[in-house]
């Protein structure tokens, strides 16, 4: 009865939050404490439980970014790098969002999804304001082209540590198994834009001509400060990649890195955290919250199991039901709790059919797990805070607006991705 009525709170409050009649912030708070109040979770689950719990290494791990990007914001090294890149670009608006992609989608490799839309989407707003163009598609593409390029590496996607974590994996084999189909994808997107987003490419010969004679360098107010931001910053993102050598959790880093910058600069508390995305950060724990629920009472666990069973031992069938049911669940559950409770199943699979070509089911999870997140505006930790960047600068973007253009990126690149599996491992 409580696993029933879990799921019937989960899916009003996604219905609030799909037909925007309340605030996503205030459907999922108001949705954390009902489940919360009818005993679907207690405190120690939803706060402290491994597996069901806020995972507060998320939240963390934001904060410390977004209190790091609010300081070097001070500094002007957005509005130089804006510059920097529409010149390059020669004004051109695809041209500038393909360059946008491409960087965007390279530091998630190494980064993860959510630092990089942190520090991507500053200039994306700077660069468009600019050239006059919409803001909005280049915000979207971007928070989908990171959770791509996220999906190459271990480090890019939280998913990808859990699967390496459990299934023995290397940086190195994520490298080898994902990244050339990573680049694939990257290729489909890039062509896709081109298409979906051909409404917003509106070309100002005046507004180029004007942003080609610019001064980059003019852009920088700070640059006692803009050195030590960078400082700090090439700390934090060099702890990122040797996260593996020397395990110290992405959150960890980001928040000593966050006291540390305002430790050593003039930079007041105040400013420091000024721009902290507060609502962004209470919409993911209540979402935590929800999920954990369903995680807590069964029901992402008995959902994972009956998709296990129904490959009856098939490893062909095993592999795209477990590629597209990861990407389906994903789209509207996080995919760390999913990949937390999926990642037993999968080794049970594995180990009961001697490993070996059975080892397909582990990428077949990350690529669903992963790629999935790009088709609803809360599939992904980095879509919610482009959404919360968006609203803060005074350019809301609809859960519909960002859906409609995930739904079928999503498709078109899972579709891909089957292919690859079947001609690769089957």
């Amino acid at each position: 009865m409580i696993a029933v009525l879990a799921v019937a709170v989960f899916v009003v409050v996604y219905a609030l939050i799909a037909t925007e009649k309340v605030h996503r912030t205030a459907a999922a708070l108001g949705g954390a404490g009902l489940l919360l109040l009818v005993h679907a979770t207690d405190a120690e689950a939803a706060f402290f439980d491994e597996d069901s719990a806020i995972d507060w290494n998320v939240i963390f791990l934001l904060l410390g970014m977004m209190v790091i990007v609010g300081v070097l914001r001070m500094t002007g090294v957005f509005e130089y790098v804006a510059i920097w890149a529409a010149k390059r670009a020669r004004g051109r608006p695809y041209r500038l969002m393909v360059m946008l992609l491409v960087i965007t989608a390279g530091a998630s490799a190494l980064l993860d999804n959510v630092t990089t839309v942190l520090l991507i989407a500053p200039v994306t707003f700077l660069v468009c304001e600019r050239l006059a163009l919409p803001v909005a598609p280049y915000l979207i593409a971007e928070a989908i082209a990171s959770n791509i390029g996220g999906t190459a590496t271990l480090v890019g996607d939280p998913p990808n540590i859990i699967i390496a974590s459990r299934a023995g994996l290397t940086f190195n084999d994520f490298l080898v198994h994902l990244a050339p189909l990573v680049v694939v994808l990257m290729a489909v997107f890039l062509a896709m834009c081109r298409w979906l987003f051909r409404r917003s490419f509106a070309y100002d010969p005046e507004r180029a001509a004007a942003i080609m004679e610019l001064n980059e360098k003019e852009a920088i107010t700070d640059r006692r400060l803009l050195w030590q931001c960078l400082a700090v910053l090439g700390v934090v993102l060099a702890a990122f990649v040797l996260h593996p050598v020397l395990h110290y959790e992405p959150s960890v880093v980001a928040l000593l890195g966050a006291g540390l910058l305002v430790a050593v600069t003039k930079v007041t508390t105040q400013e420091a955290i000024r721009d902290v995305e507060w609502p962004t950060l209470a919409f993911f724990m209540g979402l935590f919250v929800m999920v954990g629920a369903l995680v807590h009472t069964g029901v992402i666990e008995k959902v994972a199991r009956a998709a296990a069973e129904a490959t009856e031992g098939r490893l062909e069938l095993a592999t795209m039901l477990m590629l597209w049911a990861s990407a389906g669940l994903s789209a509207i559950i996080d995919n760390i709790p999913y990949v937390a409770t999926m990642s037993p199943i999968v080794s049970e699979l594995v180990q009961a059919n001697g490993g070996g070509e059975w080892g397909v089911l582990w990428w077949a999870l990350a690529l669903g797990a992963d790629l999935g997140g790009n088709a609803t505006a809360i599939g992904a930790s980095a879509n919610v805070v482009i959404l919360g960047i968006a609203e803060r600068n005074g350019r809301r973007i609809s859960f519909w607006e960002f859906t409609k253009y995930g739904l079928v990126i999503t498709f078109v690149t899972i579709l891909v991705c089957t292919p690859y599996l079947w001609l690769r491992y089957l």
